[in-house]
């Protein structure tokens, strides 16, 4: 650190750098072992098979459990926030997608910021080394939230931001510059359960334990095989991603619709009736969804949802 940019000051133009960029919030963990609760809970999780065919969250088990094994000498945990709650939204009479996917896709959004800010990182500390990190590296990105001060994890297992909810990317930088570190934030879910009771496929089977076995986002998204006789009936009209559990929670009432200029819906988006999507072609998927993280579930993916709904 430089002798003129104490810890603190470094943390604080940080911050300011980060909104700047866009970023709603900006943390700093110490970089150390994930505690004894949180990997055992994950452990559990995937000995149950919780976690469904997302075999990938097997592997790498003790990069996850440590982020110093993911950079050597790190030192301090960066986290920072990119709200996506949308400006305008489909009607009600269209298939609908979930809010995250309404803009472009976030992993490029967020990692030219993420690298944008590790750039003035290192314009503060030359010698400091620096790994950005989108939901690509093994890191338990809710744990690190909370450790660096954002929020909790609330019982729909997202990351509950005060006073402004949780329809927010999340995004981490690893460093070896030592930096003042921020309090984890107290969980302020209470005994309220409306997450759970809304739920329409039940897969929030306690707080904070999700069964993405019966989760329609991790069903309409993350899985390939058929869909199960049951989803048809509970997926109404949503054919990419579910948020139910994001309209319930209490907090979101803080919501405020995103500022980024590459997360606002395109008009071909927004316009896309039921019978557009019914006889879509593949190369029309491209135009619509080519910049887009509906891609994740691909072409086949997405006409598979779409005739389980007109199907049912």
């Amino acid at each position: 650190m430089p002798s003129n940019c104490s810890e603190s000051v470094a943390c604080e133009l940080l911050r300011a750098e980060a909104r700047r960029l866009g970023f709603s919030a900006c943390g700093f963990a110490r970089a150390e072992a994930v505690d004894d609760t949180h990997r055992q809970a994950l452990a559990d999780w995937l000995s149950e098979g919780r976690h469904g065919e997302m075999y990938y969250l097997t592997a790498h088990g003790d990069l996850r459990s440590d982020p110093r094994l993911l950079l050597d000498g790190a030192r301090t945990v960066i986290s920072v926030a990119l709200n996506y709650y949308p400006v305008r939204f489909l009607r009600n009479d269209q298939y609908q997608f979930a809010w995250y996917a309404y803009g472009a896709d976030y992993h490029e959004v967020m990692r030219d910021k993420l690298h944008r800010l590790s750039a003035y990182l290192q314009s503060l500390v030359p010698k400091a080394a620096v790994r950005v990190c989108c939901d690509t590296a093994p890191l338990l990105e809710r744990y690190w939230a909370w450790q660096a001060g954002l929020g909790w994890i609330g019982k729909n297992t997202q990351l509950i931001m005060p006073h402004a909810g949780s329809c927010f990317f999340l995004g981490e930088i690893l460093t070896t510059a030592e930096l003042e570190v921020d309090r984890p934030y107290p969980n302020r879910c209470g005994s309220c359960r409306r997450c759970l009771d809304a739920c329409p496929a039940g897969a929030l089977t306690a707080p904070c334990r999700l069964d993405a076995r019966r989760c329609l986002s991790y069903l309409t998204i993350e899985y390939r095989g058929e869909l199960p006789a049951a989803t048809a009936t509970q997926l109404g009209n949503r054919v990419y991603g579910c948020d139910e559990c994001q309209r319930a929670c209490p907090h979101n009432r803080w919501v405020t619709p995103t500022s980024e200029p590459a997360l606002q819906p395109s008009a071909a988006f927004l316009s896309l009736d039921k019978a557009q999507l019914q006889h879509m072609t593949e190369s029309e998927f491209r135009t619509v969804f080519g910049n887009s993280a509906v891609r994740r579930t691909k072409y086949l993916g997405l006409m598979r949802n779409v005739h389980a709904i007109t199907e049912n």
